[in-house]
């Protein structure tokens, strides 16, 4: 019977409400933290229990398996408990997590048939430091991830944000792993320049510290993967010893991680309790490493997933040669599950028919890079169900995602998008305030937990480079900057930590003209689901924050001053008056020579098609639908409430 002695929570709680869920006798999560109940504790008192008070009367024998069960649910493993063996000793268990420095480190077990060797090395001290260097979540994920894994090969992965680590630490670590980002022109994430300016200045002697690098960049940029070579460099210096070649990893990170990890995980768990590189028990460490199955990776957590019937549809796949500049359509007859994601009708389609084809990869939990269209809707291939985008004996058509240069088939080339974000600076700059600061000296500031609730629903999307992609005026103005990077200065905007110095250079940012202007409306957004609908309502707010600003100045505020002025004194929605307000006497001039002026009196197309066309829409609706709208006066519905609203609003103008 599992009986536990005492419980309680370390730091770096994400607030999950898994432990709660499972056993709510013992554990309540509030904004902060998960806490442990006063009833079920000694001192009676409701906080993490990092004291350690015991359980109290027998609560420890009663709900002893459903804190483990709580323990191991947690993601980023930081319950932590003891538990009193049959003799009446504690025994400290930290469910999958390394154990804290007070305890005593557990060994690991070999497995069956191992070498002597083999179990000196696994019998030793077995820590691994998993070290990160990360500014959007993306290299702190990936580190979770490798501790998972590190259990395999019988190492206590820690996980460790370089943010306020004192380098000298690293002397005492004989297993080091560093997953890194690269932010901006090369420079180091936030949370690992403080470390990387100590480092440089008095860095320790590392003869006993075996390392290996895992870079994120993106290749766009010129100082590719850069912080990732520089730690590589530094630690190299110092004495260290590269266990394993750094990796460098793209925007599309996940498969070069994967082939760094299960490479460089079994190097570092040769390494024995003297600090000693046994590289002859690589392939026998290897063997026992692959005897467990599960993906530890994802995780017990990971949601199962509810099995559909197959379906039978029609496949079609864009597909692009770039050596021959040549373009076209694969179609297959096919029956999938439901449940398909069209990440796995990709994967098949190119294991056992075409292994040429191109797309990118995700984790199957969101990849923001893995973007295409499917059926017009634009998804993230990992992620999108084909039950969801066909019925039976339908169409599956996948293209390239929008907006974007292709590659080759459904690759697409995002530089565009990342030059245009780079350019417009959606990141961070605060003013000088009293409080918080970054270990760069830099205010971080504070803000309540319904502001901070109410900022994480505005942005609340999947992928802003979808976002991007739903604009059907990015692929026909390059300049434009799209809804994608609009949407993140507008969050930016709104966050109340963002200095006023930045916030006043994002909106007129905003306002210039590749700014949101350029869209005429955001429909193309709001018909591709809940992810466009957020963005398109927070444009919006944008567009209304920015004609307040401007008192209804400049091109787009006259058409909306002249428009609502028009309505409220006429009663009539009249396109004479505004075509002449908003344009002014020099613009109708320029007009009639550059011909707007007559296709807005004949109602020719919005795009471009022939005058014959344009006047056969006005005798054979409805081939007339979507022309420009001749210049007339038609009468406002419920004149009074127009009236009304624009008394309420009129001194804006």
């Amino acid at each position: 019977m599992t009986v536990v002695a005492k419980v309680w929570i370390d730091e770096d709680c994400i607030t999950c409400d898994a432990c709660q869920d499972i056993c709510p006798e013992v554990f309540e999560v509030n904004d902060e933290s998960s806490q442990i109940l006063a009833a079920v504790r000694v001192d009676g008192k409701f906080d993490r229990n990092v004291g350690g008070s015991p359980l109290s009367g027998t609560l420890g024998a009663d709900l002893g398996d459903i804190i483990l069960e709580a323990a191991e649910a947690c993601p980023v493993e930081v319950i932590k408990f003891e538990l009193v063996t049959e003799g009446g000793e504690e025994t400290v268990v930290a469910a999958e997590a390394p154990v804290e420095a007070t305890t005593e480190s557990i060994a690991a077990v070999p497995a069956a048939g191992a070498s002597e060797a083999l179990t000196a090395v696994l019998g030793g001290d077995r820590a691994l430091n998993i070290l990160f260097g990360s500014q959007t979540g993306n290299a702190a994920g990936l580190a979770e991830k490798t501790a998972k894994m590190a259990a395999n090969y019988g190492l206590e992965a820690k996980v460790v944000d370089m943010e306020g680590l004192d380098p000298v630490k690293l002397a005492s670590m004989k297993r080091v792993m560093i997953i890194t980002s690269t932010w901006g022109e090369g420079e180091m994430p936030d949370n690992a320049d403080a470390m990387w300016t100590s480092i440089n200045a008095n860095g320790p002697a590392l003869a006993n510290t075996h390392f290996t690098i895992c870079a994120i960049g993106d290749s766009s940029y010129d100082e590719f993967c850069k912080a990732g070579h520089d730690w590589n460099g530094k630690l190299a210096s110092l004495g260290g010893h590269e266990a394993f070649p750094i990796k460098e990893c793209d925007v599309d990170f996940e498969p070069p991680w994967q082939e760094w990890v299960v490479e460089a995980l079994p190097l570092l768990a040769c390494v024995d309790d003297s600090g000693t590189l046994q590289v002859e028990l690589l392939e026998e460490m290897k063997a026992y490493g692959s005897d467990d199955d599960d993906d530890i990776v994802e995780g017990d957590f990971a949601p199962g997933i509810l099995a559909q019937e197959d379906i039978n549809i029609t496949l079609e796949i864009f597909r692009y040669c770039p050596e021959a500049s040549e373009s076209g359509w694969d179609t297959l007859a096919c029956a999938v599950p439901g449940h398909a994601t069209v990440q796995d009708l990709l994967i098949t389609m190119q294991r056992e028919v075409d292994g040429s084809l191109a797309f990118r990869r995700g984790s199957s939990a969101g990849t923001p890079t893995t973007g295409v269209r499917v059926n017009g809707r634009v998804v993230l291939a990992d992620l999108a169900m084909v039950g969801d985008l066909a019925q039976e004996g339908g169409r599956v058509r996948i293209e390239p995602l929008p907006g974007h240069p292709v590659v080759r088939d459904l690759i697409v080339d995002t530089g565009r998008f990342e030059s245009h974000r780079s350019r417009a600076e959606p990141w961070m700059r605060t003013d000088p305030r009293e409080g918080q600061t970054l270990p760069s000296g830099a205010a971080m500031g504070t803000v309540d937990s319904a502001v901070a609730t109410a900022l994480h629903q505005a942005g609340d999307v999947l992928s802003f480079q979808l976002i991007q992609a739903m604009s059907d005026t990015l692929a026909h103005d390059t300049h434009y900057e799209g809804p994608g990077v609009h949407f993140q200065q507008w969050l930016r905007i709104l966050d109340p930590r963002t200095g006023e110095s930045q916030r006043r250079s994002m909106l007129n940012s905003l306002q210039e003209k590749d700014g949101v202007w350029s869209e005429t409306d955001h429909a193309s957004l709001i018909r591709q689901g809940e992810d466009g609908r957020l963005a398109a309502r927070s444009l919006n707010e944008a567009r209304s924050a920015l004609l307040n600003q401007s008192r209804y100045s400049g091109k787009s505020g006259r058409l909306v001053k002249w428009y609502g002025r028009s309505v409220k004194w006429t009663g009539n929605v009249n396109e004479t008056t505004l075509y002449r307000q908003v344009l002014g006497p020099l613009g109708l001039v320029s007009n009639v020579f550059s011909g707007v002026s007559a296709r807005m009196a004949l109602a020719f197309t919005r795009n471009g098609s022939p005058p014959l066309r344009g006047l056969q829409g006005l005798l054979f609706p409805p081939s007339g639908v979507g022309r420009i709208p001749k210049m007339f006066n038609s009468k406002v519905d419920e004149y009074h409430e127009v009236v009304s609203l624009f008394n309420e609003i009129d001194q804006r103008f």
